[in-house]
C-alpha cells in the first residue's frame, strides 16, 4: 500500500489517482498570519465535498465521470450520502467499478488546502490536533509556517487483508524514535497509520469483510467518535475523515464478516450492479478495451461481433449454471473483446491481409479469456466448456436474428440445394469469401445488410455470421473441426 502522504511533491501522484489535474498553483500564503489575512476559512471535509457536489449538480455535471450505466441507480445514492454527510459502504460484486467510483470522489475536494508545515496528518492551521502542530502554533503564533496540500495527497486507500494490523490502520509507537532518545510517554514517538494520515481527506478500505474482526473493532471510534487512540498514550485525535468502504454482498450478508456495530456506523449503503443492457455493456467495452492501433494493419471488430461478446456476458449473468455469487465481471467482456481483436490480427498477419476484421471463426479464441473469469457450477469434469459453448451459441443466434433480414434467408438456403458447400474458418481469406458470394449470389444481400459497410473484410465477417446463424437456427448443416467449418444443405 502506497502511503499517499509520504511525498510532499504534488506532482508525484499515486497510481490510483493518475489523471487528477495538477494545473493550478497553490496559493501564496506561507504563514498562519498570511492565511488569516487572505480570508481563508476552515471547513470540515464532508462540508467541503457537499459544497463542491452541489456546485456540480447546479452546473449539470455528474458526480463521477467515466462510469456508465449508473446515472439513475448508483450515482444518486452516492450524491444523497455526500449531501447528508454520511460515510458510504459500496456493496457489489467484482468488476462493478467500486474502486473507480471511490477514487473519482477525490475530485470533490478543494484543489489545495493549507496545513501546518511538517505535519504528518494534514493539521488544520486553525485547529491543530497533533502534538507537533499544537506546539508549533503555540510557539510561533502567526509566524507558524504552513504548506499547501493538493487534493491528490488527501486520499488514503487500503486493501483489507487478514494480516492487516491496527498499526497499519491507526498507528503504533515507533521504536526508532524511542532509540533516538524519546520517551515512550512522549506523543512524538507515535508513527501514525493510514487513517490519521488521511485526516481532512478521504480514506477508503477495499473488501472490508476481509479485515479481521478485531481490527474492525478498532474502526468503531473512527466512524462514530471521529478519533483514534494509540497504545497506552493518553492522546485522542479528533480526525476529520470521509470514510468509504467496499464489500462483496456474499461476505456482507451471508458470512457476516463485517461486525454489526461497524455496519451500523455507515450512514449509507449503496448497491452497485452490472450493466443491465447490451448497449451499456458495449459502451463500457468501447471505453475500456485496449486499442491495437499502431501494428501497421487496420484492426476492426464489427458492431455485430462486439455485440456477441457483450451478449455472452449478459447471458452468463442470467445462467443458473454460472455462479452468480462470484459475479460475471465487465472485465469478461473487455478481455473477450481484446482477445477477439487479437485473434483477428494473428489470422490477418498470417495471411498477409491488409486489414484484420473479427469473424465468428475467431470466437474460438475466447476460451482462454472466458473460462478463467467464470465460476461454473458443475459436478462433472469438462462440463464447464459445454456450458460456455451453449452460451456462445445462444449469443450468436440472438445477434443473427436481430441483424439479419429473415425475408431473404429462404433464397440463401435455396442456393445450397444443388450440392454447394461453403468452407469457413481462420484459414479462409477475404478473397475466398468474396468468391463464395459470387458462387451463391443470394447470400450477398443478407451479408451486406448485416455488414452495413463497404469493407470487404466486414462483408466476409458478416457472411460467416449469416452462415453460422442459419446453422444454429437449423436451416443449414455444419461439419466442424475446431474453428474450421463446412456448411451444406440439410437435404
Amino acid at each position: 500500500m502506497t502511503d499517499l502522504n509520504e511525498s510532499s511533491d504534488p506532482n508525484t501522484l499515486p497510481p490510483a489517482l493518475v489523471g487528477v489535474s495538477l494545473e493550478s498553483e497553490p496559493p501564496e500564503a506561507s504563514s498562519l498570519g498570511e492565511l488569516r489575512s487572505s480570508g481563508w476559512r476552515s471547513e470540515p471535509v464532508k462540508q467541503e465535498m457537499r459544497r463542491n457536489l452541489l456546485l456540480r449538480i447546479a452546473a449539470g455535471e455528474p458526480v463521477v465521470d467515466g462510469v456508465l450505466g449508473y446515472d439513475e441507480s448508483v450515482l444518486p445514492g452516492i450524491e444523497h450520502a455526500i449531501i447528508a454527510g454520511h460515510d458510504i459502504m459500496l456493496l457489489g460484486e467484482r468488476g462493478q467499478a467500486k474502486s473507480r467510483i471511490i477514487r473519482a470522489l477525490v475530485d470533490l475536494l478543494d484543489e489545495w488546502v493549507p496545513t501546518v508545515a511538517g505535519s504528518e496528518i494534514n493539521d488544520d492551521p486553525y485547529n491543530p490536533v497533533s502534538k507537533h502542530a499544537r506546539d508549533l502554533v503555540a510557539e510561533r503564533g502567526d509566524d507558524t509556517p504552513i504548506s499547501w496540500v493538493h487534493k491528490s495527497q488527501r486520499y488514503g486507500e487500503k486493501l483489507a487483508t487478514p494480516d492487516t494490523s491496527i498499526a497499519d490502520i491507526i498507528g503504533e509507537v515507533d521504536p526508532i524514535k524511542v532509540a533516538e532518545g524519546r520517551y515512550l510517554s512522549d506523543e512524538l514517538t507515535i508513527h501514525y497509520g493510514l487513517v490519521p494520515r488521511s485526516n481532512r481527506g478521504i480514506f477508503a478500505i477495499n473488501e472490508l469483510p476481509d479485515l479481521a474482526e478485531r481490527i474492525q473493532v478498532g474502526l468503531l471510534d473512527v466512524l462514530e467518535e471521529r478519533d483514534v487512540q494509540i497504545r497506552g498514550h493518553k492522546v485522542r485525535l479528533p480526525l476529520d475523515v470521509m470514510f468509504i468502504a467496499s464489500a462483496n454482498p456474499e461476505d456482507y450478508t451471508n458470512r457476516g464478516r463485517i461486525i454489526t456495530p461497524l455496519k451500523d456506523r455507515f450512514g449509507a449503503r449503496v448497491r452497485t450492479h452490472y450493466p443491465t443492457d447490451v448497449a451499456t455493456e458495449l459502451a463500457i467495452i468501447e471505453a475500456e478495451a485496449r486499442s491495437l492501433d499502431g501494428l501497421g494493419i487496420r484492426v476492426e471488430v464489427p458492431t455485430f461481433m462486439a455485440e456477441i461478446v457483450a451478449r455472452l456476458s449478459q447471458l452468463a449473468r442470467r445462467s443458473p449454471r454460472v455462479s452468480q455469487r462470484s459475479g460475471v465481471s465487465v472485465r469478461l467482456s473487455i478481455a473477450n473483446y481484446e482477445t477477439l481483436a487479437a485473434a483477428a490480427v494473428r489470422r490477418a498477419v498470417g495471411a498477409s491481409e491488409p486489414e484484420a476484421v473479427a469473424r465468428v471463426s475467431d470466437l474460438d479464441a475466447l476460451w482462454s479469456s472466458t473460462l478463467g473469469k467464470l465460476e461454473i457450477e458443475s459436478l462433472e469434469e469438462g462440463e464447464d466448456e459445454e456450458i460456455v459453448e451453449k452460451l456462445m451459441k445462444t449469443a450468436i443466434l440472438q445477434v443473427f436474428r436481430e441483424v439479419c433480414p429473415t425475408e431473404q434467408l429462404g433464397l440463401v438456403i435455396g442456393g445450397f440445394e444443388d450440392g454447394k458447400v461453403v468452407h469457413a474458418g481462420p484459414d479462409r481469406s477475404t478473397a475466398d469469401y468474396m468468391a463464395v458470394l459470387e458462387e451463391i449470389p443470394s447470400l450477398r444481400g443478407p451479408a451486406a445488410a448485416v455488414a452495413q459497410s463497404e469493407s470487404a473484410g466486414v462483408l466476409a465477417s458478416a457472411t460467416e455470421l449469416v452462415l453460422e446463424g442459419l446453422h444454429l437456427s437449423k436451416r443449414l448443416n455444419k461439419d466442424s473441426a475446431g474453428p474450421r467449418a463446412t456448411y451444406r444443405s440439410r437435404s
